[in-house]
């Protein structure tokens, strides 16, 4: 090992984790140590190029459904996240006539999902559990190890083929059938490699772990700390819309996708519980007299009437230029002398977390706030002067939260990263030293 270059932990961050390792530079004699190629070729040699059917066995094992029992059942989510699992069903409440019983360590898949990558391998502390017939099971061959198959069921190359597989018509009724499935060809490392690669994916499955656990925990401080002080403010409370500029944001419709002023807008997916999710911007059109209404600026909450109602979050002028919002989202901007920013961002995460942003709102399949209700919501009178001291160590907590996730964020890219060149080998296996 002392002799090739290693990867490091901190490697995998930079383009640099994409190259093989190079033996060192010297006058050496050929037949004492092996040339990079040779080297390559040995780490490869182990490799199979084949049908999934080399190393997987379809393994269904039905039970007829009795009336008087109950059965745990699962089913499978997508993108390779794992079991999803259900209340127990009982045998007189469900017209199916046979159940698929669910073992440990099986390949489990949804025939109805599978192009959404709805796979995984079963855990193998399972407890007994059942599934329809649309989840087919497989075993593993001796040199398949079922841990690797796991992580092997988290990649995009996967979830692609899955889709590749897929036949019927329009979305939902479309399958994939065991025996095309198991037609998937892939590129599978050798029963040393498959361990090696569980092993380098666990050490940092085993840091984001530990990361979303402190982010929880830091979070449910902030919450608390949160309660704590809106509970103890001994003032008289105004309406929201007295407290705050309050908009409702633009609606939409098909003649407002074109035009000669189509920019960016934020809508209800995009806001989060104190985050941003700008990865899926939509456009519509805001003609230049709109914008002045509708328009995003720095310090405005933005809080979510429909739908996830109360989630909300702070605008920082994440996107240059004009950004407007819909009809789904409430702008929230301080009044000057009266509220500040962050004071009307707590407010609406207190009032979410005490439900009171759920006790206002209507419905019956999506919930909705309502502009004036929201408008008329209590909001404790604190003086513009005191609301610093309220805001100031939750807005700490906050950015400790934020900067905990973000790190357990980097590191799933990190791990996607490295996922994808341990199995299309443009990082060897043999050459990674995680740092951990």
């Amino acid at each position: 090992m002392s002799d090739w270059q290693q990867v490091t932990f901190s490697d995998l961050q930079t383009p640099s984790c994409r190259q093989k390792a190079v033996p060192p530079q010297g006058g050496r004699d050929a037949m004492s140590a092996p040339t990079h190629d040779e080297h390559a070729a040995k780490v490869r040699a182990g490799w199979v190029r084949a049908p999934l059917a080399r190393f997987l066995t379809l393994n269904v094992e039905t039970v007829d459904v009795e009336p008087t029992r109950l059965y745990p059942t699962i089913g499978v989510l997508n993108r390779g996240r794992g079991l999803l699992y259900r209340d127990p069903v009982a045998g007189s409440s469900t017209s199916y006539k046979k159940l698929n019983r669910i073992l440990p360590q099986m390949l489990i898949y949804s025939r109805l999902k599978a192009f959404e990558g709805a796979i995984t391998v079963t855990p193998d502390d399972l407890p007994e559990s059942f599934a329809s017939q649309e989840f087919p099971t497989f075993a593993f061959a001796p040199d398949a190890d079922p841990d690797f198959f796991r992580i092997l069921t988290t990649t995009q190359s996967m979830w692609d083929a899955l889709q590749g597989a897929s036949k019927g018509m329009g979305g939902r009724r479309e399958r994939v059938k065991p025996t095309d499935f198991l037609n998937i060809v892939m590129d599978i490392p050798p029963p040393p490699l498959q361990k090696r690669v569980v092993e380098l994916l666990d050490a940092v499955d085993d840091q984001i772990s530990a990361l979303d656990t402190e982010a929880n925990a830091l979070s449910k401080v902030e919450s608390g700390l949160r309660r704590d002080f809106f509970s103890k403010l001994d003032v008289s409370t105004v309406s929201a819309g007295e407290k705050f500029e309050m908009q409702l944001g633009r609606q939409k419709s098909a003649r407002q996708s074109v035009g000669d002023h189509v920019h960016p807008y934020l809508r209800a997916a995009n806001i989060g519980i104190g985050t941003l999710d700008l990865s899926d911007l939509k456009t519509m059109n805001f003609e230049p007299r709109e914008q002045g209404k509708y328009a995003v600026f720095p310090d405005d909450v933005l809080l979510v009437e429909g739908g996830s109602v109360g989630q909300a979050a702070l605008w920082t002028g994440e996107v240059d230029g004009f950004i407007g919002f819909d009809k789904h989202v409430i702008r929230i901007r301080a009044r000057e002398g009266v509220s500040t920013p962050e004071y009307a961002l707590q407010w609406c995460h207190w009032a979410r977390e005490t439900g009171q942003f759920a006790g206002q709102a209507t419905g019956i399949t999506i919930k909705a706030l309502g502009f004036s209700r929201a408008c008329s919501m209590g909001v404790p009178d604190l003086p513009v002067a005191q609301q610093a001291k309220l805001t100031g160590s939750l807005a700490a907590a906050a950015k400790q939260v934020a900067a905990t996730r973000a790190e357990a964020d980097r590191l799933r890219q990190v791990r996607a990263g490295l996922l994808s060149g341990l199995l299309d080998r443009t990082i060897e296996i043999e050459s990674v030293d995680l740092e951990v």
